[in-house]
């Protein structure tokens, strides 16, 4: 399984495009020891030349451009690029379908819940429908595996988490859906390796430790340090927890709470650019080294 991070940050990337905080003010000014990111995005292939996209960030563009492996060969019209995995309906994960709508044949697995509000409730999305088997459409379910048609005999189980539908669903559409089907973590894996990508994780019940200490891989969410980052930088702002992301640091946060892992290679990602971890003199991205972490960079790529 070939896994390739075109992106490892949170919505709007890094730096943001509004944003002046201190590591945004930074970055720009060529005072922070760190790195640009562009929003999160993954590409997994089984080795076949064939490549699936988990999720599809606005950034998607100018990540396959950056990417050769996704390159249409000479005289070629379509590129390796087959589908893409959808684990949330959030615009971060979706909008760049519309940057896939110039007629390659694709395969988009989602649950049905996503594919309502995403494809069918919005019309933009029709773009990807214009000619007969522009899009192929395959529900998918939470616990139900299913194989990623990318060679290699990947297969994908989704997991639900207790996430929410996005903002631009509407109240009484929200008490419609189903619970279980807004949020999701994928497990991928093949004879033998096992990876985990959860992007937005609100949590980690007992039954996902399990999992994740079974894994060879585990791409975490990443988003805030602290619960009340985006309150302390901005001076307002839901906390962490309230937009459903577990924060990295404190009493109860993914570090402390994945400390007893051994097993899987573990890697933060989603990274907002509010975080000081993404500063690499601060003490936060110290401690998250140290605890045997690595904080996801554009253009990684990884064989398992």
């Amino acid at each position: 399984m070939r896994i390739k991070i075109l992106g490892s940050a949170a919505g709007g990337g890094f730096p943001q495009w509004n944003c002046g905080c201190s590591n945004c003010h930074r970055l720009r000014q060529g005072k922070l020891h760190g790195k640009a990111r562009s929003q999160a995005q993954l590409a997994v292939s089984g080795n076949s030349g064939t490549w699936f996209l988990l999720n599809a960030s606005p950034d998607l563009r100018a990540q396959i451009e950056a990417s050769p492996q996704l390159h249409p060969r000479a005289s070629a019209r379509h590129s390796p690029i087959a589908g893409v995995v959808l684990t949330s309906g959030d615009l971060d994960n979706v909008l760049g379908l519309l940057l896939l709508r110039e007629f390659q044949p694709l395969r988009l697995f989602a649950t049905a819940a996503i594919r309502q509000i995403v494809s069918q409730e919005n019309s933009f999305f029709r773009l990807l429908e214009r000619i007969p088997g522009q899009s192929t459409w395959s529900e998918m379910r939470a616990g139900m595996d299913f194989e990623l048609p990318c060679g290699g005999g990947i297969r994908c189980r989704p997991l639900a988490l207790p996430g929410a539908y996005p903002g631009y669903v509407s109240p009484s559409g929200r008490e419609v859906l189903p619970a279980d089907a807004a949020v999701l973590a994928l497990l991928l894996e093949n004879q033998e390796k096992k990876m985990l990508f959860a992007p937005a994780l609100p949590g980690i019940s007992d039954d996902l430790m399990a999992t994740m200490s079974d894994c060879d891989l585990l791409f975490v969410d990443g988003t805030f340090w602290d619960d009340d980052e985006l309150r302390r930088t901005r001076g307002e702002g839901p906390s962490a927890r309230e937009m459903g992301h577990l924060p990295v640091g404190g009493a109860g946060g993914s570090l402390e709470r994945l400390a007893s892992l051994r097993k899987p290679r573990k890697i933060y990602i989603h990274i907002n650019n509010t975080n000081p971890m993404l500063d690499e003199d601060s003490p936060q991205h110290r401690e998250v080294r140290q605890a045997g972490w690595e904080i996801a960079e554009d253009g990684w790529e990884i064989e398992l």
